[in-house]
């Protein structure tokens, strides 16, 4: 039994409603419903009654939820008593990030956990990577976040979520019930590719490299919601990192047998500059939060 599991027990048994749980929680509705279905495994008896979709807080719930307040109020209690005496309270973290969709569900469950930490985060264009490495190395935050190595001396890099690099079809195509494909396979295909410059473009190129390909390139974009959105349409295939708890797309991944296919993402900050307890504590997090998500 976690921690987590009982803030999001918690909010469900408050809204008896799990896809509005799951917006408040900002997490997958999916993986919410896997995360209180592995807590009442692990009691041992259902805490909901299920009717179509709609859930009601049964007898053990009911019992259960005012345990689960006492415990989380002493637990918050000592938190702040903590936070006040080592400047949690009064904490705050910059962060510039390459890929703000990865990290914001893990923002929103930390700041459940530490109210009153403040954030400023700021989007780095992919391409931009200088401007995340010049602003680490300014001093102007903290923490970086993002699926490209820096590879500079001085900066040291953890990663804290590994994920699978999956080919993209579009509804309809040839491939779509292959389910696991050799990327050579895939030489004669019209691929959506990022542009030149963006750092999961040299990933891509050394993927096909790696399988001795080479691509005919159909359209370039610049962000992930445009790649998608073109597959989606039908105008090609495309590369896409997925993980467990993502929201299923409306298109196939098709999973690549040869080469190994992967991307990590790390948290990165300067060696030599002080880290605050409440950036420390948000490493710690992260590497907690995304081991606990491909868990779902």
């Amino acid at each position: 039994m976690e921690l987590l599991q009982l803030h999001y027990f918690r909010t469900v048994a408050r809204l008896e409603h799990m896809t509005k749980a799951a917006e408040e929680l900002h997490i997958a509705q999916p993986a919410l419903s896997k995360t209180i279905a592995r807590l009442e495994e692990d009691l041992g008896v259902p805490l909901f009654d299920r009717q179509s979709r709609k859930i009601r807080l049964n007898t053990f719930g009911k019992a259960f939820l005012g345990k689960v307040e006492t415990a989380l109020t002493v637990l918050d209690e000592g938190r702040r008593e903590v936070a006040d005496l080592a400047g949690m309270k009064r904490g705050s973290i910059a962060i510039a990030t390459t890929t703000l969709n990865r990290l914001s569900k893990a923002l929103g469950a930390f700041r459940l956990m530490y109210p009153e930490i403040r954030f400023r985060i700021i989007q780095i264009a992919p391409a931009s990577m200088e401007d995340m490495v010049q602003l680490l190395e300014k001093g102007e935050v903290d923490l970086c976040f993002g699926a490209a190595s820096m590879d500079r001396p001085g900066i040291r890099e953890m990663p804290v979520l590994h994920s699978e690099v999956f080919l993209a079809v579009p509804p309809g195509h040839p491939m779509e019930n292959r389910g696991c494909i050799s990327l050579h396979e895939a030489a004669d295909e019209p691929f959506i590719e990022y542009k030149e410059g963006h750092p999961f473009r040299k990933m891509n190129e050394e993927l096909c490299q790696a399988a001795g390909i080479k691509r005919l390139i159909a359209c370039e974009v610049e962000d992930p919601a445009a790649l998608s959105s073109l597959v989606q349409a039908g105008l090609g295939v495309a590369f896409v990192p997925a993980c467990k708890g993502d929201e299923e797309p409306l298109y196939t991944h098709l999973q690549i047998d040869q080469p190994d296919c992967h991307r990590d993402f790390m948290i990165s900050w300067l060696e030599k500059r002080y880290i605050s307890l409440a950036a420390r504590e948000f490493q710690r997090f992260l590497v907690h939060y995304f081991s606990e998500l491909q868990k779902t």
